[in-house]
């Protein structure tokens, strides 16, 4: 006998919204649902938050029990720092999912957008002494004070955690949390996702290359440090790249998955 199946659709429209709101949902809407293609999702567990425009304080975030491939622009739920809803829209919302998101947004004005993610390869490096390795080109976007890391401190519910993680995340705009996962932070939503599918493909390969038990070549830091700045100048937010790289995920999202702005 199959257990009855609770329907998650939108059981009622969010209110209207300003123009940028709504981009900024669409976006949202568009990141979840690439995080599920890429095998990047915990089930209906971690988040992304999304900081709404002109209004402060105020964030957007999944409704909790819908799965990533599933969120809809209209279904996201706006919330405040403590992750109480601020508008009802019918869904419910995790409060205690949102501490580690509420650090970061308090913490620093750039972020527009925080990703945070328990990939089976980026918990598998968040588990490595040495946590990520300068082994390829990919993971030298990460190299040096661009990647920051925050010691595990149980599960991210204490409220006097966010504090430390805030500064150990210092400007970083990605962070290892140790024995736990990755975070991204973005200047905008298309920026926060770049950075999470390449640190996680970075953990990846990672992964790979001590499953191969052979020894391995690790660029001179000198070499390190000059590919790092070669992509600060490539890929900034707001940058053509970065754009045609979204607009590109976005477009296989409308073959795949279609709706997310709805």
């Amino acid at each position: 006998m199959s257990a009855e199946v609770e329907n998650l659709t939108p059981l009622r429209s969010t209110p209207k919204v300003g123009e940028a709101e709504w981009q900024v949902r669409c976006n949202l809407a568009a990141c979840y649902r690439l995080v599920a293609h890429y095998r990047m999702t915990d089930h209906i567990y971690t988040h992304i938050s999304a900081r709404v425009p002109g209004e402060r304080g105020h964030f957007l975030i999944n409704p909790y029990g819908m799965t990533f491939d599933e969120v809809t622009a209209s279904s996201l739920v706006k919330i405040d720092h403590d992750g109480k809803k601020v508008v009802d829209n019918g869904f419910d919302v995790n409060p205690a999912g949102f501490t580690i998101h509420s650090a970061i947004h308090a913490a620093r004005d750039d972020a527009a957008c925080v990703l945070h993610t328990h990939t089976r390869a980026g918990v598998a490096v968040s588990c490595m002494k040495e946590g990520l390795l300068p082994l390829n080109q990919i993971a030298l976007q990460f190299y040096g004070h661009r990647l920051a890391y925050h010691d595990y401190e149980g599960i991210a519910l204490d409220l006097d955690e966010r504090e430390r993680l805030a500064q150990d995340l210092g400007r970083a705009q990605s962070l290892i949390l140790r024995n736990h996962g990755l975070l991204t932070v973005g200047r905008s939503v298309a920026e926060a996702f770049s950075l999470m599918f390449y640190l996680n493909r970075a953990c990846e390969i990672q992964v790979d290359v001590c499953a191969m038990n052979q020894a391995f070549v690790l660029p001179s830091a000198e070499t390190c440090e000059h590919t790092a700045q070669q992509y600060d100048r490539g890929l900034g937010s707001g940058t053509h790249e970065l754009d045609m790289e979204w607009n590109a995920h976005l477009r296989v999202l409308s073959r795949v998955n279609p709706g997310w702005d709805a």
